[in-house]
């Protein structure tokens, strides 16, 4: 619901704040008093046109604020929140600036938005009849939403049936080309695979693999280092120009062992000693051992470098480590596998979509054939209603074509009206008097039961040219209305007023040489007075008054 409506400096409004209820509201006042420039501050801030002369003489700009309550809106919520703007606790504030130069600027919940995000999440919110915008009903494409509102439950599982076959056969549609790519791209893409698999199948790296010949190459490049160090070693453990290190240690182990029957306490160090002659003798074996190994293959440095060669090289083409590589070449089977498979799976998929298209023609047709049996009882509802708003003479159609396929199905309907003898029927844009849109609007919205996926409906002419009987049925009507959605109606008719729940003045005076334009909602006593200035002008009797307070104590709940 449209909370509360905020003006800065536009047209003859100076400053006004007005917070508006559930249900249904009636703006009244003096002709000229300021209430039409009201709903066209609320259209700038939905998007509307906003030009220069809207700016208030003498100001540098106008700015126009709305706060809406969309906490029982879900789809709006994520309709809002999927084009980047939040909606804390459920509120959702859209200002409109304009400059005296003409520029225009938007916010959405106080961030810079454009104005065609704020026309398209004013759509969402709010219909505005007696302008030509913001009105679903003079887009065409819209009127289906209201066809298929009032043909009930039974439709509304053939839309779901249609929507359902149109995603599987669009699904299926989409992967049947992908598959079905030019035979040469795929086979261009096949050779591509089978040489990226030959080449990481045939160099065969393994994960750990680099780093252990990274090791080896240091050691190989070392060699020389590492061979004049193990050498030094061995001749210091095992010179032979004297007895060798291994030899001493055995001899003071025998020495110590002679001796250690006439003191336990030596027994420990002689296992001692011989511990040490034996890991002698095994540093000797194992560093004489590496000595060989190390001058064993001279041209294996040359392998180690052609083989890390190898692995870079598969690096640099499809991995930042050889895991990866690995990786890259197991995409690339299954890639492969795919494509192989494509004819085949081309086959499958082309019967998938020959039944698919089988399900979405049998369902658009269902489809096709309850919207036109909607519309032979659709005509006839909204004719009565426009009767009942003193359109007599008006003839109303639906006209009915075939249109491409889409997940709505195959149909397109526009509502056609002629409201006068003689007149053709014409799409409802091309008609000129905002009062007909609006009892139009008025009788679709009857109609339909008020079943409108916009919540706030604003009427600015639907009491032109009517009176009487025809005044206090309009009245009933969005009254009736307000129990699905909020109204807002300006109205110069006590009839249309005495129906609402809330009722608002709009006042102007002047100040200091400027207008200055007031609103204010109307309290019990307050109200009595302003219905009875609406009945009966500027000279209001008691039993005007009494007349008026017996009728607001009739009104329908």
């Amino acid at each position: 619901m449209l909370r509360a409506l905020s003006i800065r400096n536009l047209a003859i409004i100076s400053s006004l704040d007005v917070e508006f209820d559930r249900g249904f509201n009636v703006l009244t006042g003096e002709t000229g008093a300021g209430k039409s420039i009201i709903v066209g501050a609320l259209g700038a801030v939905l998007g509307g046109r906003a030009g220069a002369d809207l700016v208030r003489a003498g100001c540098s700009r106008g700015i126009a604020d709305a706060l809406f309550d969309v906490s029982d809106l879900p789809e709006a919520v994520a309709h809002i929140e999927g084009l980047g703007y939040d909606v804390p606790d459920g509120e959702l504030t859209l200002s409109r600036e304009v400059a005296n130069t003409g520029k225009s600027s938007a916010r959405i919940s106080g961030r810079p938005a454009t104005i065609a995000q704020l026309r398209e999440i004013g759509e969402l919110l709010v219909d505005i009849h007696g302008q030509h915008e913001h009105q679903t009903l003079l887009d065409p494409r819209k009127h289906m939403a209201f066809l298929d509102a009032w043909a009930g439950e039974e439709h509304a599982s053939l839309q779901t049936r249609v929507s359902s076959a149109w995603k599987t056969l669009v699904g299926l549609q989409a992967e049947l080309a992908n598959v079905r790519t030019d035979s040469r791209e795929r086979e261009r893409q096949a050779d591509l695979c089978r040489y990226e698999i030959a080449e990481i199948r045939g160099a065969a790296p393994a994960p750990d693999e680099e780093d252990c010949l990274t090791e080896e190459l240091r050691r190989l490049r070392n060699a020389e280092r590492l061979r004049n160090g193990v050498t030094g070693v061995i001749s210091a453990l095992g010179e032979e120009s004297r007895l060798s290190v291994a030899d001493s240690l055995a001899s003071a182990s025998r020495a110590l062992e002679a001796v250690t029957p006439l003191d336990e306490t030596l027994a420990p160090i002689a296992r001692t000693l011989d511990s040490a002659r034996y890991d002698v003798e095994e540093a000797l074996r194992s560093l004489s051992g590496y000595l060989a190994d190390l001058d064993a293959d001279p041209g294996r440095l040359d392998a180690l470098q052609e083989r890390l060669g190898v692995l870079a090289d598969l690096k640099r083409k499809y991995g930042a480590t050889i895991e990866e590589v690995l990786a890259y070449a197991d995409a690339a089977e299954s890639r492969l596998a795919d494509l192989e498979r494509g004819e085949e799976r081309a086959e499958a998929l082309a019967a998938e979509v020959v039944r698919a298209q089988a399900e979405y023609d049998s369902a658009a047709e269902a489809l096709s054939i309850s919207r036109k049996q909607a519309i032979a009882r659709f005509e006839p509802a909204v004719l009565s209603e426009l009767r009942l708003l003193a359109m007599d003479k008006a003839e109303f159609k639906v006209a009915h074509t075939e249109t491409q396929p889409s997940a709505a199905g195959r149909d397109s309907v526009e509502f056609l009206l002629s409201a006068n003898p003689g007149e053709p029927l014409r799409p409802l844009a091309r008609i000129a008097s905002g009062g007909e849109i609006s009892r139009v609007m008025l009788a679709v919205k009857s109609a339909t039961s008020g079943r409108s996926p916009v919540p706030v409906l604003v009427f600015d002419e639907v009491d032109v040219g009517i009176g009487g009987r025809t005044a206090a049925v309009v009245g009933e009507k969005l009254r009736a209305l307000a129990a699905s959605a909020q109204v807002l109606c300006i109205t110069h008719l006590a009839q249309i007023a005495l129906c609402a729940h809330a009722q608002y003045a709009i006042r102007k005076q002047e100040d200091a040489g400027r207008t200055v334009v007031g609103i204010a909602r109307l309290e019990e006593a307050e109200r009595v007075e302003e219905l009875a200035r609406m009945l009966s002008g500027v000279h209001v009797s008691e039993a005007v008054r009494d007349h008026i307070r017996q009728m607001l104590a009739r009104r329908p709940n």
